[in-house]
């Protein structure tokens, strides 16, 4: 009996299995992002950048100051001396050449690391000027000349000193609008301290005596509150010069600041020139010029010098300063047969032109120059300074309005282009700014203000704990 073999199992194929569909992934709304941090410091950051309170307090008060006694002493001169109009003129020109031939020293002296010393110094040689000028007797022309020489010298070493100490405490990102801060303050001094003085000067002889002496105690407080920062640039003095990088050659930049300064005494000689002896207006005009210039100064020089420094490099704003002040001063040549309120107007870029060049020409010097010759580097830069001062009120007298606006304009546009060929453009080193320390956020980050390079001696208060880097310049508020 045979049996059949089990029937094959058939099969069927199953249909392949569909994937479950995908759910789209939740949707969230979306991220909006957060505002950029404020790119302007608040005015206690500058405070504490710019060497403290105590440091800022004295800025002020030396303003002051000088904004007492600079613009009335060659009328000291006349009126409480009785000296003649030459002898005194020629003895105010001596304390100005006095003053550029002790720059070199000055530049010798910040180098081996003096700091808050040497602005002291530049008030208390100040101080000494006014004394001098309190004794002199009616007809002193002896004592009046030594008055003027340390004068002159307390006025052309101050701008050195004290942008090689701003140099050594401010943070790099910071620097610029410090100095700019200090700018726009030592002008609101002097123009309050003239502003006190033009109500004084109606007292006549007795009323500039007793200016004077206000002047001398303010350079004496001054002095003093300079001198209890006491900071040193100990960096500067034991850096070895291979170390600190070759000095960079600064003959062609310097060359241009003696015609870029030109346009500080623009509102001061050449307007009154153009508006009272040419168009015959009011003196009441080149008054009104020379008070827009000041608060225009003050209240502009900070945020133009930081916006200026957020979109280009030094050398750029500084060739923008030169082509801002040729075209100011081309216009002033076309606003002259439109009357004086033309000419007032054409003020307002001109100033503009030289808040964009006081904000960059020291700034410049100051980062391209290696510590170990920095102080040497910005005497040299106040000694071209100084040199432009005194020539350009000469220059700025004896030529015609049709004359001086186009050579002015030409000079001041081959200055420019002497600045764009010979500086190299490196980008600056300088982080963007923020309102809340250099990360952005509210707990981290450094606090602008705080110097955190070794070398730099600012004495304070050591925290417990507190690396020996950092104890050498703790700040002490």
């Amino acid at each position: 009996m045979t049996t059949s073999p089990p029937a094959a199992r058939t099969t069927t194929p199953r249909p392949p299995t569909q994937p479950p569909p995908t759910q789209p992934p939740p949707t969230r709304p979306p991220v909006r992002p957060s505002p950029p941090p404020s790119t302007r410091p608040t005015v206690r950051q500058l405070v504490r950048a710019g060497g403290g309170p105590r440091y800022a307090a004295a800025l002020l008060v030396d303003a002051l100051g000088t904004g007492l006694l600079r613009p009335f002493l060659l009328l000291y001169g006349i009126t409480v001396l009785d000296l003649g109009t030459a002898a005194t003129g020629l003895a105010m020109t001596g304390g100005i050449v006095a003053g550029l031939a002790c720059m070199p020293a000055l530049g010798r002296w910040l180098d081996r690391g003096t700091r808050s010393t040497a602005v002291a110094a530049s008030m208390l040689v100040r101080v000494l000027g006014v004394a001098a000028l309190l004794a002199a007797p009616t007809g002193g022309v002896a004592l009046f000349t030594v008055a003027a020489l340390f004068l002159g010298i307390g006025n052309q070493s101050w701008p050195a000193a004290h942008a090689a100490l701003v140099a050594s405490v401010a943070e790099e990102h910071l620097r610029d609008t410090v100095l700019a801060a200090a700018r726009a303050a030592r002008n609101a001094g002097l123009g309050a301290g003239a502003l006190l003085a033009t109500a004084c000067l109606a007292g006549g002889p007795t009323a500039l005596r007793a200016l004077a002496l206000a002047s001398g105690l303010g350079f004496l407080t001054a002095a003093a509150l300079a001198r209890s920062v006491r900071v040193r640039d100990g960096a500067a003095r034991r850096t070895a010069p291979a170390a600190d990088g070759a000095a960079p050659r600064l003959g062609a930049l310097l060359l241009a600041n003696v015609v870029y300064v030109f346009c500080l005494n623009v509102p001061e000689v050449a307007l009154p020139l153009v508006l009272v002896t040419v168009l015959h207006a009011s003196p009441a005009w080149p008054a009104a010029v020379f008070v827009a210039n000041t608060v225009l100064v003050v209240t502009l020089q900070v945020p133009v010098t930081a916006w200026a420094g957020a979109r280009w490099s030094r050398a750029r704003v500084l060739v923008l300063a030169g082509v801002v002040l040729a075209v100011s001063y081309l216009a002033f040549l076309l606003a002259t047969p439109f009357g004086p309120l033309a000419v007032a107007l054409v003020a307002v870029p001109c100033t503009l032109g030289e808040i964009l060049y006081a904000g960059s020409a020291t700034a410049l010097v100051t980062a391209r120059t290696p510590a170990l010759r920095r102080g040497r580097a910005l005497a040299r830069l106040q000694l071209s300074t100084g040199l432009g001062l005194a020539v350009s009120p000469a220059v700025l007298t004896a030529l015609t309005p049709v004359v001086l606006w186009p050579v002015l304009a030409t000079t001041t546009l081959a200055a420019a282009a002497l600045v764009h060929r010979t500086t190299p453009e490196t980008p600056d080193s300088r982080p963007p700014l923020t309102g809340r320390g250099e990360s952005g956020q509210g707990g981290g980050g450094s606090e602008p203000g705080r110097d955190r390079r070794p070398g730099v001696r600012f004495p304070g208060r050591p925290r417990p704990g507190m690396p020996e880097a950092a104890r050498s310049y703790s700040v002490m508020m």
